[in-house]
Parts: structure tokens; C-alpha cells; sequence
């Protein structure tokens, strides 16, 4: 059975993007961007894991954020071996803003710091850019994240996707790439 794991920031669309993708609802928190707890569906004999929000929750102290941080990270790390892919949701139209401002605060923006953990443990990890439907200009959005991401050019298909899952748009692309992602991971692995 092949694992996926979908990651974000609060508020990404992650939930929703799994219902687009499976047709299966997940239990989300009582109000956005408070869901606590992992949580694993069965779909077509593949295990999704939709993971808590990382980042700003609204409404928590900060000693919970940084402890449903930690189960994230220690989760991810205990089970690297065992991960197929991971889909990295990021907010299209916020995330270049949010990242010049960690930037210009000196900080390494979360979203950057948990593409490059996933690299160093050897997940391969598509960046599901959402939200396409209130981006202006995609493609710079794209090239932006690519180049904070450290991603090569010749990558940048494979690793950026364009979604919006509120709308369905670009979904099959996504998980046809998800497929072929874990078709190569598990033939590595014979």
C-alpha cells in the first residue's frame, strides 16, 4: 500500500484537495486551521495522511502550534522510509508574500524550511500551488517559488503543480503525477 502525505501551512486547501482527489471528506478542526490530530483515509489501496497545518494557527498559544509542529516533524521522520510521496500545498496567491516577509525578518519561511526537510529525508514531494483560480500571473508565481525552493528548471513541471482544488482545476494533472511519482519510488525500491 502506497502512503502520500499531504502537508501545509493552515489554511492551504488541504482537506479540500484531498476531497477533490479521492471523493473521500476528512474531519477537519472546528474552525480553519485548528485540525490537531493526523489523519489517515484508504483510498484505491493507497494510505493518504492529511497532517495538521504548520504555521500560525488562529486561536492556539503558541506552545500548542510549536507542539503539533513537533508531532508533524517527528511523525515525517519516523516514517520516511515508508512514505511514497508527499504533497506539499502551498497558497498560490499568499505564499510570495508571506515568504518575502519571513525573509526580510531574516527567518527561513516555513514553507521553504519544510520543502528542504522533506528533500533531506528523501521524500519526493510535489508542491500543489493552490488557489489558481485568485493567482494573476501563475507562472511568475511559479518561477518565484522554484527559485526560493532551490528547485532546477528542468524540474520545475515535475515539482509545481497548478491546482485549484475549491474548483477542480488541474487535479487529474496532480494525481496523475502523484502516480507516476509512486510508481517510481516503489520501483526503486524492488
Amino acid at each position: 500500500m502506497a502512503t502520500i502525505i499531504f502537508a501545509g501551512r493552515s489554511n492551504v486547501g488541504k482537506s479540500t484537495l484531498i476531497y477533490r482527489l479521492t471523493g473521500k471528506k476528512v474531519r477537519r478542526g472546528k474552525r480553519p486551521g485548528v485540525t490537531r490530530k493526523i489523519i489517515e483515509i484508504e483510498w484505491k489501496n493507497h494510505k493518504i495522511i492529511d497532517m495538521p497545518g504548520f504555521g500560525f494557527m488562529m486561536g492556539l498559544p503558541k506552545e500548542v502550534q510549536e507542539r503539533i509542529k513537533d508531532e508533524i516533524v517527528h511523525f515525517i521522520e519516523d516514517n520516511a522510509k515508508n512514505i511514497d510521496v508527499a504533497v506539499l500545498v502551498v497558497d498560490g496567491k499568499a505564499a510570495p508574500e508571506i515568504i518575502k516577509r519571513w525573509e526580510k525578518r531574516g527567518e527561513i519561511p516555513i514553507d521553504v524550511e519544510f520543502y528542504q526537510f522533506l528533500r533531506e529525508l528523501d521524500i519526493p514531494t510535489i508542491v500543489a500551488v493552490n488557489k489558481l483560480d485568485k493567482i494573476k500571473n501563475v507562472q511568475e508565481v511559479i518561477n518565484f517559488l522554484a527559485e526560493k525552493f532551490e528547485v532546477p528548471l528542468s524540474e520545475i513541471d515535475k515539482v509545481f503543480i497548478p491546482i485549484s482544488a475549491k474548483f477542480g482545476d488541474n487535479i487529474e494533472r496532480l494525481k496523475n503525477r502523484i502516480f507516476e511519482v509512486i510508481r517510481e519510488r516503489q520501483g526503486r525500491r524492488v
